[in-house]
């Protein structure tokens, strides 16, 4: 919870108290969580972990703990996508070769000890990807028959659902993760004048304050204040004047405050993409076990929060989401469901990102026209 805050707080995307709520509200997260031995929390923690370093810049760690993520489920390639975009537009070609060689380097490592005495057994129970989930506990797709569940045709067609999804959001995640390093870029120029005024603000203080201190020891005593007081009064009436009334007080100068700009806000644009890309491999997983509820749990209300819907859509799209992954057995109501929301989730955040790239396009439009009026 600390890593997802700590991303959700760099953000400023989401409302402090849906975070609070949804820490709170989660009878399923915290059963998988408390009560059993999964290795899905594991995973994430480690994939969290990795976030936080990626968005503080520090590749090779991040690198380290997203391949341990890895190790321990491979669910966490469904971010692979997005990171790997994220390391071309931070890094360039070069270094994001070199960051995928310690990825690899980190998984030879982890199987060296199987790949030495059973590598080929190893490769196959590692990548087994025609495995066959149980109809019985199924989340998803409560509503199919047994037959179809298992069928091939259908699992390829998940695959090529889930690639062309992808495909469709690689231009708007390539656009936001060169927004977020160009802003960051920004960030570097900018900070140091910013410490360097605030220095100098910080000095002008401390010279005020010094300068009030001498002024207030400088000052008369109450009793000598009434003495002179009285004194002026005796001098206005015996030369028939009247009593000057007392000078008001300056108006205290406010003191400058401190210059900054909160540009931690830009994660949004490197969060967004991430959490997309996960949420694509999510829905259309070829089966959604209980425990894999924790590998889009914490992203949900980002997700939420990033559609235009009212704040009513959202908190009910949230609950829906939550009443399906609390229906033990599923059932074919919780399962369609479960579907519905994912769609219309989908939908939300799409257009929000696409309404977005337009604007960014006409804005481009209009500096090009300003540039040749100029």
């Amino acid at each position: 919870m600390c890593l997802v805050l700590r991303l959700y707080a760099k953000s400023r995307k989401v409302p402090p108290y849906v975070l609070v709520l949804s820490a709170f509200t989660s009878y399923r997260i915290h059963s998988i969580y408390v009560l059993r031995l999964f290795n899905d929390p594991v995973a994430i923690l480690l994939l969290y972990a990795a976030l936080n370093l990626f968005v503080d810049r520090r590749w090779t760690w991040g690198s380290i703990l997203f391949s341990l993520a890895v190790g321990v489920k491979m669910n966490i390639l469904l971010f692979a996508p997005a990171l790997l975009l994220f390391y071309l537009a931070n890094l360039g070609p070069l270094k994001t070769f070199l960051q995928l060689a310690i990825c690899g380097s980190v998984q030879l490592l982890l199987g060296a000890p199987f790949l030495l005495s059973h590598p080929v057994e190893y490769l196959r129970g590692s990548f087994d990807l025609g495995r066959i989930f149980e109809h019985k506990w199924t989340v998803n797709y409560r509503f199919l028959s047994r037959e179809f569940f298992e069928h091939r045709t259908f699992h390829l067609s998940l695959l090529g659902l889930h690639l062309v999804l992808l495909l469709v959001f690689a231009k708007p995640t390539w656009t936001f993760f060169q927004s977020y390093v160009r802003l960051r870029s920004v960030q570097d120029q900018l900070q140091p004048q910013i410490a360097k005024k605030n220095s100098e603000v910080q000095a002008q203080r401390k010279i005020k304050k010094e300068a009030k201190k001498e002024k207030d020891t400088e000052k008369l005593s109450a009793e000598q204040q009434s003495f002179l007081n009285a004194f002026e009064k005796t001098l206005q009436k015996s030369s028939g004047g009247k009593a000057a009334a007392p000078p008001a007080p300056a108006p205290a100068r406010a003191e400058s405050e401190r210059y900054g700009i909160h540009f931690e806000r830009c994660t949004q644009l490197a969060l967004l993409p991430f959490f997309l890309c996960n949420f694509i491999g999510v829905a259309c997983s070829r089966s959604l076990h209980y425990q894999f509820y924790v590998w889009y749990f914490h992203s949900l209300p980002y997700l939420v929060w990033s559609t235009s819907y009212s704040l009513g859509v959202r908190y009910l799209i949230l609950g829906i989401i939550e009443y399906c992954w609390n229906s033990y057995p599923s059932t074919y109501l919780s399962s369609s469901a479960l579907h519905l929301c994912h769609l219309v989730l989908l939908f939300g955040v799409a257009r929000q990102i696409f309404q977005t790239m337009r604007l960014n396009a006409a804005a481009k439009q209009q500096q090009q026209q300003q540039k040749k009026v100029q």
